[in-house]
């Protein structure tokens, strides 16, 4: 079911002068949220009404007795929306509309699961790792950033058994160059007996390599794109995507990120329409 609320801003930890996880009492969307689902977010500032912008649901917040709460937002500011986040103190409130799209499907044991996140591309990954754990599936997240200070919250995948290959362009942390270099090494060097679905979500270049190698290797991916969107309910269509649903060279069709995704498979992404 979708809500629209006013949501209450618990805590805005700034993990550096750009990225910051904003946390928000809204026990309304948190209990309804799946793993890859989005809100559209906006906050008013002064006499500027700002158009809502789509963001990950990052983790979903219990209190010390288990109960769910609320749910927070990691984001990265580039632009006026993302700073007015950055900005937000506890008590102000944001306009949330959610969840919307279509989650993961998340895999069952013995399937292993391997996540491939780059940058703040990690944001839809904490509830599915979540989730896999509750199914004790083996897990393991490849993630990638330009430098260290790209690359945030290793240590809570980590205690939820999470596995962790990291990689940075400039060798600040993790191994050197992009992380589909280690991601490469790491499907060659696996059996084709082991059962094993991928998950991405990064820079649209990124998701594109690592379909090509999922494809190279004979494997499966679900892949979170990031179109822009103007609604998140389909009036706009301004996040259409490219896709073919059943042979690779049938013809493509376009349909709403917003409504269809953002979770697809990613072979069935045409991913030379995208931007």
């Amino acid at each position: 079911m979708l809500v629209d609320v006013d949501a209450i801003v618990l805590s805005n930890d700034r993990l550096s002068d750009t990225y910051n996880v904003v946390k928000l009492d809204s026990t309304e969307i948190a209990t309804r949220s799946q793993p890859g689902q989005f809100v559209m977010v906006r906050k008013d500032l002064g006499s500027q009404s700002l158009l809502r912008r789509p963001f990950s649901v990052f983790e979903i917040l219990r209190n010390d007795a288990g109960h769910t709460i609320g749910f927070s937002l990691l984001n990265k500011r580039v632009g006026v929306v993302t700073n007015a986040l950055f900005a937000l103190e506890p008590g102000e409130k944001l306009q949330c509309l959610g969840p919307l799209g279509q989650p993961f499907s998340p895999v069952s044991a013995p399937h292993e699961a391997w996540i491939v996140a780059g940058g703040v591309g990690l944001a839809p990954f904490m509830t599915l790792a979540e989730v896999l754990r509750q199914k004790q599936v083996s897990t393991t997240l490849f993630y990638g950033g330009r430098t260290a200070s790209d690359l945030y919250y290793v240590n809570l995948f980590e205690r939820l058994g999470v596995r962790t290959v990291l990689a940075t362009e400039d060798g600040s942390r993790g191994k050197l160059g992009l992380i589909t270099i280690p991601l490469d090494h790491a499907l060659a060097e696996t059996s084709p007996n082991v059962k094993l679905m991928m998950y991405a979500c990064g820079p649209t270049p990124m998701m594109r390599a690592v379909t090509d190698l999922a494809t190279k290797h004979g494997r499966s991916i679900q892949v979170s794109l990031e179109p822009m969107m103007g609604c998140g309910l389909g009036g706009c269509y301004s996040c259409v995507v490219p896709i073919r649903r059943n042979e690779p060279e049938g013809r493509a069709e376009l349909v709403r990120s917003c409504l269809e995704g953002p979770v697809f498979f990613g072979d069935q992404v045409v991913w030379a329409g995208l931007s």
